[in-house]
């Protein structure tokens, strides 16, 4: 099998085998565009503040030099492969035309016209009226995302670009995440798979958002779910056709095969997201089983055996991780972004040196305590206006001891949504690892003083892949379900770290200082006024 991962700076490509999920060989390209942030390629077309977008062709080339890299690695023949699953960060989403091409090849000028990736947050106030209309209305789907929807999600991007761009939304027949982009792309075949409907299209219930409650958003808007809605694989719902995690897209086409070097008609595998895919390559299946996907930033995906209404979820979706039991979704927008933002610009020693220097410090040493809302805040005030803090600080603090902070702070995030969770009747009762920082062994083992619990971790350098290639595994009938795939290709490491008891002791006084500091900042009155003046002096 042949997995391949779509992330946020680089795209990765490994090839699997099918009997014990051993990874033989990968490869990875790095966008040349890597995050779109200031101004349009080849353009001198500035972007606002918080923008974030990507280019589709960054993507192709994934397809063109990952995937033959990989089966160059792997010393595997082309036609021994079976099959091919790809996923994508989320909610990474574009507009294209009936056919599929972006708007951005035909008007590379508009900025509009770009796929806005997951970390684009300049849509936080069409979220913000998307909440307010939706509280105020009552809808029923608006509980199943924790009381918010974000401002990463596709309506409020989409009623972004309506009344920014309104002749972009219009040349638009097509508003689709780049997990099914990509597989379209592969297969030939439009589709809409059920977990990024779930979670980041609003589908609830076999519906999506009533046109009376997107024309009462704005009159111009209420036709748009016929731009999500043209999906031709898997179960009719209520005039809404999604695709079942681990079900077949499609064949690979011969274009596809001419770039990737794979045999044309091999299985393509419906799209996923990079965390869902990841809880099966890491075999965290069952209830109660959290993993967390720590890279850039962080999600956190359980699947569990109720269904419960929890603060500041990102959202919980049926069948949305593995099918039959529920699946949820929380996150901290920024982790890894917040320790690289650091460095880059006032860690001079870099990482690892600080690290060690940090590592060398008691518990509370530094005196200091930070909020990691360097991104906004994903879960579980889900407010991507707020923006970090750091209090403490003194003539005689040290790079290293800002550093450690920022680390802690991050983990004091995840055990806020973790209680949140048990607080609302969805017990955890596994924390998994997985992602790029399980390289970290200091971080790592900050994270288990913290929780106060042991840290699982997964088996594989390349959850996200493996994931997606488990999927084709089943998509090509290899495995007749996930759950079977997973027992047999997945791995963890359980236990791999576990809380001293007098750092997590020492860490449960500072988090109590974290939480005050969560409540006080997080009605977002100074947080949001800051932003705004920024806004304004940048204009």
């Amino acid at each position: 099998m042949v997995g391949v991962d779509f992330g946020t700076l680089s795209g990765r490509a490994v090839v699997v085998r099918v009997a014990d999920g051993a990874e033989l060989g990968s490869a990875v390209h790095e966008y040349a565009e890597r995050v779109i942030e200031h101004t349009l390629p080849g353009t001198d077309v500035r972007l606002g503040p918080d923008w974030a977008l990507q280019s589709p062709r960054d993507w192709l080339d994934v397809l063109r030099l990952a995937v033959p890299g990989a089966l160059a690695a792997a010393g595997v023949a082309p036609e021994d492969v079976i099959g091919v699953g790809a996923d994508f960060t989320a909610c990474t989403v574009l507009p294209t035309a009936a056919d599929g091409t972006p708007l951005c090849f035909e008007t590379p000028e508009q900025p509009h016209a770009w796929p806005k990736l997951w970390k684009h947050h300049a849509a936080q106030p069409h979220a913000d009226r998307i909440n307010e209309l939706a509280a105020r209305r009552g809808e029923s789907w608006l509980p199943r995302y924790g009381g918010k929807i974000s401002s990463e999600w596709e309506f409020a991007k989409a009623l972004q670009v309506l009344e920014e761009a309104p002749e972009v939304y219009a040349r638009a027949e097509r508003w689709i995440e780049a997990a099914d982009w990509i597989v379209w792309q592969l297969s030939g075949v439009e589709s809409r798979n059920i977990c990024t409907a779930g979670y980041k299209g609003v589908f609830q219930d076999g519906s999506y958002p009533s046109e009376y409650f997107l024309t009462a958003l704005n009159p111009d808007f209420s036709g748009f779910v016929g731009k999500l809605a043209t999906g031709v694989v898997g179960d009719d719902v209520n005039g809404t056709t999604l695709a079942p995690l681990g079900g077949l897209a499609g064949r690979l086409t011969g274009r596809a095969a001419a770039w990737t070097g794979l045999p044309e008609g091999v299985a393509v595998a419906v799209g996923n997201v990079d965390a869902h895919v990841t809880a099966a390559a890491a075999d965290a299946v069952r209830p109660g089983q959290m993993v967390a996907i720590m890279g850039t930033s962080t999600c956190h995906i359980m699947p569990s055996d109720r269904l419960a209404e929890v603060p500041g979820m990102c959202g919980v979706v049926r069948d949305g991780i593995v099918p039959g039991l529920w699946g949820y979704e929380a996150g901290q927008s920024a982790v890894g972004d917040i320790f690289a933002w650091y460095v880059d610009n006032f860690g001079a020693d870099g990482h690892e040196r600080l690290t060690e220097l940090a590592e060398r410090q008691a518990v509370g040493a530094h005196g200091l305590v930070a909020l990691d809302w360097f991104g906004g805040n994903r879960s579980v005030l889900v407010d991507h206006d707020l923006s970090g803090v750091i209090v403490g600080q003194t003539l005689a603090t040290r790079p290293e001891d800002v550093y450690r902070a920022l680390i802690e702070s991050t983990a004091y995030g995840a055990r806020m949504i973790v209680e949140t969770f048990e607080r609302s009747g969805v017990p955890v009762e596994e924390f998994v690892v997985a992602g790029g920082l399980l390289k970290n062994r200091f971080l790592m083992q900050v994270y288990a003083d913290v929780l106060r619990r042991p840290l699982s971790v997964i088996g594989s350098d390349q959850g996200p892949a493996l994931g997606a290639a488990l999927r084709a595994a089943v998509a090509a009938g290899a495995y007749p379900g996930i759950g079977e795939a997973a027992a047999a290709m997945g791995k963890r490491t359980r236990a791999a770290y576990v809380p001293d008891q007098a750092r997590a002791d020492a860490y449960d006084r500072l988090y109590a200082q974290y939480r005050e500091l969560h409540d006080h900042f997080g009605d977002g009155r100074m947080l949001h006024t800051l932003r705004a003046i920024r806004n304004e002096a940048a204009k």
